[in-house]
């Protein structure tokens, strides 16, 4: 019987896991060299945006090297869960797989009679019970490795796959114009369809942040509107004036729209092929003093939130997003915003034109 291990070294064997974890996702995100790699790169994170961009890009990579040892049958996942989740679909994992080893938060219990003042939160003990009075949050403290599993990892009744959007070359998904208009309008401004890019100095889309208006040229068709748009509303939400990063280094904030125009575009099963990303290297190494590395992954994660905070707004048929079917994911892993309430215009919805472009400061104006 082998002896039992201190706390000492169960802590040190918890480090070496997550060690060999993160040093398997930093490869990963060194391996993202071209626009096309980010593009692939989050084209896959679409179809797993209930889970971290870290842990899909260490999701597909393990996969990946499962695949080619032959121990699943396809090159991509599909849905991926823990092993007691699948046995909650009536499948159970197959002998000899090995699951894919992601990162999971580790959370502990604070309490306080004043929450509003951060230096009154005490930790409690395992079992504590908090003091008469006191409000008690949850905090992410840590983090652990976990492990999931493809479903062809697996056996089992089959699980129903839902339908995936087929759509045409150059048509938009069934009302993902109008909700994207919503959301434009939610946020307070006024979006304005435009007949051709003169009127928006040669864009395909722009945003007014003072005059407080989203302008999308319609000589296009529908899916590359739609594609604009939804470039603009990631604007909206990421790169106001108060966005101090954003407006240093213009090139990250295009970066980030068009990577969630990307990411919202793939979740509805269109073509991503018109989707322009530059060198990943060049935007980067852009934030001074900061390690691409973590610029990338920053990034991502931060494209990953605002896409799925649109997705959640938006009444359309979208593709799975890596869970599988019947199974409800409830866990501090899943990051995905809950829809929140839905506020009432606050512009009045009469039509202008967009003002030509004035001398004011570029970073109150956001163009495609």
């Amino acid at each position: 019987m082998a002896a039992r291990r201190t706390p000492e070294e169960a802590r040190a064997a918890r480090e070496a896991k997550l060690d060999k974890v993160r040093e398997q996702l930093n490869a990963q995100v060194v391996k993202l060299v071209t626009g096309e790699d980010w593009k692939q790169a989050l084209t896959f994170a679409a179809k797993f945006r209930s889970r971290s961009v870290n842990n899909s890009w260490l999701i597909f990579a393990q996969h990946q090297a499962a695949w080619e040892a032959g121990r699943v049958p396809d090159p991509m996942p599909t849905y991926v869960a823990g092993f007691r989740q699948w046995e909650q679909l009536g499948r159970q994992v197959m002998k000899g797989q090995k699951g894919y080893a992601i990162l999971a938060p580790v959370t502990g219990k604070f309490a306080s009679k004043n929450p509003a003042d951060p230096m009154s939160w005490r930790k409690l003990a395992p079992k504590e019970q908090p003091k008469p009075g006191e409000v008690v949050r949850s905090r992410m403290i840590g983090a652990k490795v976990a492990y999931v599993f493809d479903i062809s990892q697996t056996s089992g009744p089959d699980v129903p796959l839902p339908p995936s959007p087929q759509l045409l070359e150059g048509e938009a998904p069934a009302g993902l114009r109008d909700g994207l208009i919503r959301q434009v309008t939610e946020a307070g401004f006024q979006f304005l369809p435009v007949p051709h890019e003169g009127m928006i100095g040669g864009a395909n889309g722009r945003t007014h942040f003072i005059e407080k208006w989203v302008a999308v040229r319609t000589n296009m068709d529908d899916a590359a509107q739609v594609k604009t748009l939804v470039h603009e509303l990631a604007h909206v939400k990421l790169h106001g004036p108060d966005q101090e990063q954003a407006r240093q280094h213009r090139g990250i904030g295009e970066v980030e729209a068009e990577s969630v125009a990307l990411m919202v575009g793939a979740a509805h099963g269109m073509d991503t092929s018109a989707y322009t990303i530059p060198y990943v290297s060049g935007w980067a190494m852009a934030a001074d003093g900061k390690n691409p590395v973590q610029v990338v992954q920053s990034t991502a994660e931060g494209v990953r939130k605002v896409a799925v905070e649109i997705l959640d707004r938006l009444d359309t048929e979208q593709i799975g997003d890596g869970t599988p079917p019947g199974l409800n994911r409830e866990g501090p892993e899943v990051s995905a915003a809950k829809q929140s309430e839905r506020k009432p215009p606050t512009r009045s919805s009469a039509r202008r034109q967009p003002a030509a472009r004035s001398a004011r400061s570029s970073s109150l104006v956001r163009g495609l």
